[in-house]
């Protein structure tokens, strides 16, 4: 199944898988685990992020600045970034939601940074 993700590998390691589309985000979502902390922009058209349980806090600020530097608000404003957490058993996705489409309960947020997002994206092209 990971072929219809992105997999990316933080600092300490741990692969993170994310979504390429609203269909693969949906998959994600639907297949995370009830304590697994999932991410997505505040703002539409971003993957869904699956961090797993438990991450350290390197490892969920590290995947916020993953998920916002392939969202729609990046790449249309390249400001900062807002990004929300939350746990799958916090979400829920109704009958008639269009795909993609998911609805919390509970969220965090992680504000990141314009420098970290281009940091990150000049980390990968090297």
């Amino acid at each position: 199944m990971v072929n219809n993700f992105r997999k990316f590998t933080l600092d300490t390691g741990k692969d993170i898988l994310a979504g390429k589309d609203a269909n693969s985000n949906d998959g994600l979502v639907a297949q995370s685990k009830p304590k697994d902390v999932l991410l997505h922009t505040l703002a539409p058209g971003s993957p869904f992020v699956n961090v797993g349980e438990n991450p350290e806090k390197g490892e969920l600020k590290e995947a916020a600045i993953f998920c916002a530097s392939k969202s729609q608000a990046w790449r249309d404003v390249k400001k900062d970034v807002v990004v929300n957490w939350f746990y799958k058993k916090d979400t829920t996705k109704g009958k008639k939601d269009k795909p993609g489409l998911w609805h919390t309960k509970h969220e965090g947020k992680i504000v990141v940074k314009k420098d970290e997002i281009i940091r990150l994206i000049d980390s990968q092209s090297q």
